[in-house]
């Protein structure tokens, strides 16, 4: 572990936590650009470890990856200061925006900064994926398992099951036993489907709203959910519109949106939540509870990563994680492609955007900043 001043951790996670819009994937691409790229604190190959390691844990990836990256350059006050400081400026701005929507009864009107953002956030990811990519896919092997992820994922295969696949192709190929994998996976997919239908069988039951049930709502979610804002969104429709009835559909679906389009974490979608049933009580605890479950996961599993490495079998599981998460990371670019090049404008913003990264390399949070301008210029003359 290379100690990093904790001064030096706060300020790039603080700054990262300010203009880090566009999802876990820009997150992630950001991060890298900065630890990787610009200050050299690890390879690609040990990032690509890290980001492996944060797929193997339930909770928000982009922000396991920021307290990954604190606990291995600054001890255990680096995980802390590290996360801390990436998930408090956007928890800010998202209580802010919920005090704004509870007094006026509106989100607010900012349609500008995701049309400037969403293109250069696209090409900051591209040129990740092509990094990143020269590392993971190093054989043949490796590439078709990559591209069968991304076509299942692209067809709504859930994410879980799709980083299964990758852990079980990786001990095979690592060990080169192939027998029984196919039975193992189909065990787990049935088990997976067993789940989903005792979720769905749950009746409706409306209960009343406490500052501890939100709480422990929230430590629940933090402490077992896997994949995207969308999951997120399923997990709490299920208990706070159906269940519970403590919001309406058109609430969560501001909340989760809010989460979205502000930067740093879409976890804090529950510091939103925690402020409209809650006020500033309910958007700390929340915001708190979602987040706690991801720094014991890293100081358990960070530790860990080593002794997977040196091990063949635990290696190849490691390989078929890394390859798996990186066929993810190509799904959600393609998607999230689709809804920001929405015309001739925004593909000339993005394919100049890649010309510059490719070129000189500059810190991609001006890159950001400079399309948020360009947002607002565009969609204002």
């Amino acid at each position: 572990m290379s100690n990093v001043p904790l001064t030096e951790l706060a300020k790039l996670f603080l700054r990262l936590g300010i203009t880090a819009f566009g999802g876990p994937a820009a997150h992630i691409a950001m991060m890298r650009d900065e630890v990787v790229e610009r200050r050299h604190w690890l390879t690609d190959k040990e990032f690509l470890d890290l980001l492996a390691a944060t797929n193997l844990i339930p909770g928000p990836n982009s922000t396991e990856m920021a307290i990954h990256l604190g606990y291995k350059h600054g001890g255990k006050a680096g995980l802390i200061v590290a996360g801390t400081c990436f998930i408090f400026p956007a928890s800010l701005i998202v209580a802010a925006i919920a005090w704004a929507y509870v007094r006026y009864g509106d989100t607010p009107q900012i349609d500008w900064l995701i049309y400037g953002i969403g293109p250069v956030v696209i090409a900051i990811i591209v040129q990740a994926l092509v990094k990143l990519g020269r590392t993971a896919i190093s054989q043949v092997s490796h590439a078709l398992l990559g591209t069968a992820v991304l076509v299942l994922a692209l067809n709504g295969t859930n994410e879980l099951l799709l980083l299964m696949i990758g852990a079980l192709t990786g001990l095979a190929m690592a060990t080169r036993r192939w027998t029984g994998m196919a039975a193992i996976l189909t065990l787990l997919t049935s088990v997976g489907y067993s789940v989903h239908l005792s979720a769905q069988a749950v009746t409706a039951d409306a209960v009343p709203f406490t500052l501890t049930r939100l709480t422990l709502f929230f430590a629940k979610v933090g402490s077992v959910l896997f994949g995207s804002g969308y999951v997120l969104l399923a997990f709490l429709r299920a208990d706070l519109t159906e269940r519970w009835e403590w919001l309406t559909d058109q609430q969560l679906i501001d909340a989760v949106t809010i989460g979205q389009i502000t930067p740093g974490p879409v976890f804090t979608t529950a510091t939103f939540i925690g402020y409209l049933l809650g006020g500033w009580s309910g958007a700390i605890l929340a915001t708190i509870a979602i987040f706690l479950p991801g720094f014991i996961f890293v100081a358990i599993s960070q530790p860990l990563i080593p002794k997977l490495r040196n091990s063949r079998p635990l290696g190849g599981i490691l390989d078929g994680i890394v390859i798996a998460s990186f066929g993810l990371m190509s799904a959600v670019t393609w998607q999230l492609a689709q809804t920001s090049l929405v015309d001739i404008q925004t593909m000339v913003i993005g394919l100049v955007t890649i010309a510059i990264l490719m070129i000189w390399r500059p810190n991609s949070s001006w890159l950001i900043l400079a399309g948020a301008a360009l947002g607002w210029l565009l969609r204002s003359a």
